[in-house]
């Protein structure tokens, strides 16, 4: 635990240091948030606001972690052979989002990269994570199903597409989230939180350690991040952690699980269904606005309300599922 400790407080520091750098630089050079027109009129004044925060959490990932897989090479180059493909798989994403974020920002295209282009850069990342699993590591095709506390193995041609459906509703959740100032970053702390802790009991220390940078670059960017909000993450950040949580969930054998500890992602991603669905067939609407943070938003709720609600939700749903496990 002393260790684990050690991981979070120098990825913490490193994630405070880095946004005092960077913010400033994106300040400067003018990468500012751009607010569509028809969102929350309130969300106007945010316009200008320095975004691609994420970059901060993916430098420290990747530093923090040359460390660690340094130090675990050292006795135990198993553990620090692991931890490449969960560092890998998340900065695959994070990448994906950039490239999303600066088209939008220095191209001033507030559309960003095209749907099938930005689809197609995440099914890469996603089926490339998925066989490394499978035929580099061989963590096999086992399933854990939670409450019932037993493992079912799948057969090859169903775990593929099953894991790259994860992987890509993962992050398009947590992108959804990602709609008011320190609300994804809450949320998917609490997330990443749940899942290192089962690590920790199960003993997988290559999860363990990147769960615990992740958690460390978090809560540095958080400080940041929280209303009113100095820098944004981006698609840089939203489709990073996404791309995280799904990969770590995936390595516990554990996907299933996120139908309980990612309740709020899961929520946001329905309502936006639910919403265009309703709108298709009617011509009405059931929420103010979608995804359904905006819509307590537009019914008077502060934003520091709604992040804490959502998070404290997530934390009672991730304490329910580590009792089924």
């Amino acid at each position: 635990m002393q260790y684990q400790n050690k991981i979070l407080l120098l990825s913490f520091a490193a994630s405070i240091v880095l946004s005092l750098i960077v913010v400033p630089i994106l300040r400067k050079l003018k990468v500012g948030q751009i607010e569509r027109e028809e969102g929350p009129q309130s969300h106007l004044k945010k316009q200008g606001t320095p975004t691609m925060g994420g970059i901060i959490m993916i430098i420290v990932l990747i530093v923090v972690g040359a460390f660690i897989y340094m130090d675990f090479s050292i006795d135990q180059q198993e553990v620090a052979k692991a931890i490449l493909p969960l560092i890998g798989v998340s900065v695959g994403f994070g990448l994906i989002g950039f490239a999303d974020d600066f088209k939008k920002l220095f191209f001033k295209n507030t559309k960003g990269l095209s749907p099938k282009a930005k689809m197609l850069g995440l099914l890469i990342v996603a089926v490339a994570y998925t066989i490394v699993l499978t035929k580099v590591f061989n963590i096999g095709t086992d399933i854990y199903i939670p409450f019932v506390k037993e493992y079912i193995t799948l057969p090859i041609w169903l775990y593929i597409p099953l894991a790259v459906l994860v992987m890509l509703a993962t992050t398009n959740a947590i992108n959804l989230t990602d709609g008011i100032d320190g609300l994804s970053t809450s949320v998917t702390t609490i997330i990443i939180t749940c899942l290192t802790v089962i690590s920790i009991l199960l003993g997988i220390k290559e999860v363990t350690a990147v769960g615990t940078i992740l958690i460390g670059a978090c809560l540095g960017f958080l400080l940041f991040n929280l209303h009113p909000a100095k820098v944004m993450m981006g698609d840089t950040g939203s489709l990073m952690l996404g791309g995280a949580i799904a990969g770590i969930a995936l390595y516990l054998k554990m996907p299933l699980l996120l139908l309980i500890i990612a309740i709020i992602p899961i929520i946001e991603t329905l309502s936006v269904m639910i919403q265009v669905a309703h709108y298709k067939r009617t011509g009405n609407r059931i929420f103010k606005m979608a995804p359904i943070h905006h819509h307590f938003e537009l019914s008077g709720w502060k934003e520091n309300k709604i992040v804490s609600v959502f998070s404290l939700i997530t934390l009672v749903f991730c304490i329910i599922a580590l009792f089924a496990i």
